[in-house]
């Protein structure tokens, strides 16, 4: 069975690195025609369209700030611009800072939200809007969290907002199964990202031996990598996963289940 995503015209959001890049990448290897990346700007960026270009694909950058309540509008205003349409989003940004509900402070609860919750929600209207207009089919895949069955505690808010954002998924698969949209999310166990290697060694002060000590307890010897969130994705978003809509898959490892030796 090969999963390929053929002439199709993709949005995907925090490319610059982690999961976003490794999905753009996994969609240019499997035939996408135009793959639109958004996040802040960076020089990361540059590589990233570099190496999608190595395998005979087309990439744009579109910078925006998902803090903004602009950002949604404007950022698929621009893809479309660039490649004239798009058939599929993948909403792969987001942050995982810490917070506890004793603790948070306003700030930074409108902030998780903002980014992991507002955000994405409006980038699928945008998008559902467009392929409605088109009459035309789609997929959409929004990276979710393990943690919104029932957060760490310091994990609270972050749970909180994907939690938030699984209900809208089951929600706009449901209400737009007829327009041929499709739309389904990963909810994801404890992975080796860019942002996770930052949160562990320097935010939480664990040092450079925290991979080596985390992979130890995985029952498959590692935590799970991008590519395999990448794999998934390209299977939801591609025709091959028809006609399945609302499902939101638990991509995660024995440890996020509580399992210890």
């Amino acid at each position: 069975m090969e999963v390929r995503v053929d002439n199709k015209i993709l949005l995907v959001t925090g490319a610059a690195q982690g999961l976003g890049r490794a999905i753009a990448l996994e969609a240019a290897r499997s035939g996408a025609a135009g793959i639109v990346l958004t996040d802040r700007p960076t020089k990361r960026v540059d590589a990233v369209i570099a190496e999608i270009a190595k395998v005979g694909a087309k990439a744009a950058f579109v910078p925006g700030d998902l803090q903004e309540p602009d950002a949604p509008t404007k950022i698929v205003a621009s893809a479309v611009e660039v490649f004239g349409r798009l058939d599929g989003l993948v909403n792969a940004a987001g942050l995982s800072d810490r917070g506890s509900v004793a603790t948070v402070d306003p700030a930074f609860f409108d902030l998780m939200f903002a980014v992991n919750t507002r955000a994405p929600m409006f980038l699928m209207q945008a998008v559902i809007r467009h392929l409605q207009e088109r009459k035309a089919p789609g997929s959409i895949v929004n990276i979710l969290s393990f943690q919104a069955h029932g957060g760490a505690v310091n994990l609270a808010i972050y749970g909180a907002t994907k939690a938030a954002l699984s209900l809208l998924t089951k929600n706009a698969a449901f209400a737009h199964r007829k327009d041929r949209i499709r739309i389904c999310g990963i909810n994801l166990g404890w992975a080796d990202t860019d942002g996770e290697r930052e949160m562990q060694a320097v935010k939480l002060g664990r040092g450079e031996s925290w991979l080596a000590e985390a992979e130890a307890r995985m029952s498959w010897g590692r935590l799970i990598k991008p590519h395999d969130v990448a794999h998934l994705a390209l299977f939801l978003l591609s025709d091959i996963s028809i006609p399945m809509s609302g499902a939101l898959i638990d991509q995660v490892q024995d440890s996020v289940l509580g399992v210890r030796d």
